[in-house]
């Protein structure tokens, strides 16, 4: 598994992760089982949030790594509700209680509310001071939203959680520029498809036949070729892990323009979300 440094965040990263959003509506000893693997295979970014099932998520993703917490690059992700400065450290603490952790990596404001960005910031500086997180970071923000951020607090975002796959690729207009400027990791979301899932494996053509690679397997190399990305897609099962965490490494310069080719990149019409 490739491993990626960013200036912002502690260690090294797989560029291939495990994401759990709807994780609790799957068999949970499967989906341990899953997340189990991922880890036994380098996939030790793990992200989560307060969300994802009420906090079920994160009880089962507490039990996929007990016992190897310190392998970990452990993320969760706090609501805009709770992203008052009060609000914002109880719900922090809950999920540490429910991952069963003393700290996390990294903690991300899932999108943006109603709660004044430096209010939020704050507290997560707070947090990060006290030892509860070791990084703090948004999702869903556009270069617009990224700029305010660092003018309330330069140098301190670390990470931002975006949509991103073959199908939907606006943030290379804008957002991933602005991140790469300034040495912020960029976690793609959903990055084997959202509402219409995967594409349709005929897209690719004779590529994965030729590379010796599956079409995610192809999707994953193709998403992770830029410096700043990372990925997350989801595996409830451990045949789905084994597939995704095999790395067929950097793509060449043909490959990749043949995948421009088949999956172009439409015009900037603002930050997709789910």
């Amino acid at each position: 598994m490739r491993m990626r440094r960013f200036t912002r965040l502690t260690g090294e990263i797989p560029v291939v992760g495990l994401g759990t959003w709807n994780m609790e509506r799957d068999d949970r000893k499967k989906a341990i089982a899953a997340l189990r693997r991922g880890i036994e295979l380098g996939m030790v970014h793990i992200d989560t949030a307060e969300m994802y099932g009420d906090g079920k998520a994160e009880e089962i993703v507490a039990e996929a790594i007990a016992g190897q917490r310190d392998r970990i690059f452990l993320v969760s992700k706090v609501l805009p509700k709770n992203a008052g400065a009060a609000a914002c450290r109880r719900a922090c603490e809950a999920s540490l209680r429910r991952l069963g952790t003393d700290h996390l990596d990294l903690y991300l404001l899932h999108w943006r509310g109603d709660v004044p960005l430096a209010e939020t910031i704050g507290a997560l500086e707070g947090l990060r001071e006290a030892g509860k997180i070791r990084a703090w970071g948004v999702s869903n923000f556009d270069d617009a939203d990224l700029n305010e951020v660092e003018q309330i607090a330069p140098g301190r975002v670390a990470c931002n959680q975006v949509l991103y796959h073959l199908l939907e690729r606006t943030i290379e207009h804008r957002v991933i520029p602005w991140c790469e400027e300034r040495g912020v990791a960029v976690v793609a979301y959903s990055p084997l498809g959202s509402a219409g899932g995967f594409p349709d494996e005929r897209r690719f053509g004779e590529l994965p036949a030729r590379l010796g690679a599956t079409p995610r397997q192809l999707a994953l190399a193709y998403l992770t070729r830029r410096p700043s990305v990372l990925a997350i897609p989801k595996a409830s099962s451990t045949a789905h892990v084994e597939e995704i965490a095999r790395d067929v490494g950097e793509l060449d310069a043909a490959v990749i323009a043949e995948l421009d080719n088949r999956f172009p990149l439409a015009p900037w019409r603002g930050l997709p979300m789910l």
